[in-house]
């Protein structure tokens, strides 16, 4: 038989044993989570650092299918800051430029390739309705053209040019009036009116700023001409 004092050496054994058991698996438990916690820092793309948010053409607030070119415009805001024109990422006029002016704003592109051909500003305040209506007739059959309005772009306007402007797919060209704001993409040779098309009409209960409707913005994507 055991003596009192073999009996409590043993009990002291096997309490050490144990207590070395449960605390080397408390360890190995401690490691594998501390394992697989790096492991799934890893593995998630979110925590490889911050991700920087989507930039599309032109600030665009989504993707521009194939075949098809990226643009934002806006008119002018007042009298003091002239109209801006961006397509496929690339700015075509603004007053950073310096190729804008008082009354209506064109840029004319290539419906193909979406390069910028030429543009002009006419003052239809104090100006000469005669250059604006010159420069309408000269454009080309597949020029994607696109007009923003500055100050006044309708004072000096006329039948005649406002029947060449709707020729281009205007819908709203026949109502322009005195310091309206207005933002337009058509095309020579389009067949239907253009969907990218905003006015705002000149009101004293309406306007933003005091004389002037606040500033039109549009976006959106132009198919590109394949013939």
């Amino acid at each position: 038989m055991l003596r009192a004092g073999g009996i409590l050496k043993l009990a002291a054994l096997v309490f050490a044993f144990l207590l070395a058991v449960f605390l080397a698996f408390q360890l190995l438990e401690i490691n594998l989570d501390f394992i697989l916690s790096i492991l799934s820092s890893k593995s998630l793309p979110g925590n490889e650092g911050p991700t920087k948010p989507v930039r599309y053409k032109c600030g665009l607030s989504k993707a521009c299918p194939f075949g098809h070119f990226a643009f934002k415009m806006a008119s002018g805001a007042a009298s003091v800051v002239g109209p801006r024109v961006c397509l496929e990422d690339k700015l075509l006029m603004s007053g950073v430029k310096n190729n804008v002016g008082r009354g209506i704003n064109i840029a004319l592109v290539n419906g193909k390739t979406g390069e910028l051909a030429k543009t002009g500003f006419f003052d239809m305040w104090a100006g000469d309705v005669a250059p604006l209506i010159k420069f309408l007739k000269e454009i080309e059959d597949g020029t994607v053209v696109m007009m923003a309005s500055f100050d006044d772009p309708s004072t000096k306007l006329n039948d005649e040019a406002r029947k060449l402007i709707s020729d281009l797919g205007s819908s709203a060209v026949s109502n322009l009036g005195f310091r309206d704001n207005w933002v337009f993409v058509g095309g020579k040779g389009i067949k239907t009116k253009s969907p990218f098309e905003q006015h705002i009409k000149n009101s004293a209960e309406t306007n933003k700023f005091e004389g002037w409707p606040e500033v039109l913005e549009m976006e959106g994507c132009i198919p590109q001409r394949q013939d």
